[in-house]
């Protein structure tokens, strides 16, 4: 797997080799703050949109897995062994057990046995817990919200580690309403 700076890499209109410093941050897929968009004689710039392109499978899973490695470590070894995973839609079969008619509707899945579930001792041939990010959901979220691409992918995340801990949306909603 290659490390999230590695493989973050967009054009912006400054630098096309753009790269961001900290793989802790989104910045590759953020455009220049508003106020540095104006030339000298306080006209826009021209951004080179034409070099922008959506992030990449590849670059969801580098999101992904920074946004694990971001979490406290107290909470990434309660959460054991999980495996991120990246794909532009959900399969028809995850959209059908769950009774969702529009590909676009969800953003992220937990696949495997939650802790809640799981016995003292591991089964052979168990396949290992799973969290599918879906790209194009999410980016289809991105667009229409004021929120940056790491702060979406990171909440799906949690989300679907919740689910890995035996909590429900209802629950895990009510726990984000509690925090405020």
């Amino acid at each position: 797997m290659r490390r999230f700076k590695e493989t973050a890499k967009c054009s912006n209109w400054r630098n096309p080799g753009y790269e961001p410093i900290s793989a802790e941050r989104d910045t590759a897929f953020r455009l220049p703050p508003f106020h540095t968009q104006f030339g000298p004689d306080r006209t826009m710039a021209k951004l080179d949109l034409d070099a922008l392109k959506a992030p990449s499978l590849d670059d969801f899973q580098a999101l992904g897995q920074a946004a694990l490695e971001g979490l406290p470590s107290e909470f990434r070894s309660l959460s054991g062994e999980i495996e991120i995973r990246v794909d532009d839609f959900p399969d028809d079969e995850a959209l059908e057990a769950l009774g969702i008619e529009s590909e676009f509707d969800l953003l992220g899945l937990f696949q495997g046995v939650g802790l809640a579930h799981a016995s003292a001792t591991e089964f052979t041939g168990m396949l290992p817990n799973r969290v599918w990010l879906y790209r194009r959901p999410i980016l289809d979220y991105w667009a229409e919200h004021d929120e940056t691409l790491g702060a979406i992918v990171s909440h799906v995340l949690i989300h679907e580690i919740g689910h890995h801990f035996g909590l429900s949306d209802d629950d895990m909603e009510a726990i984000e309403e509690a925090a405020g």
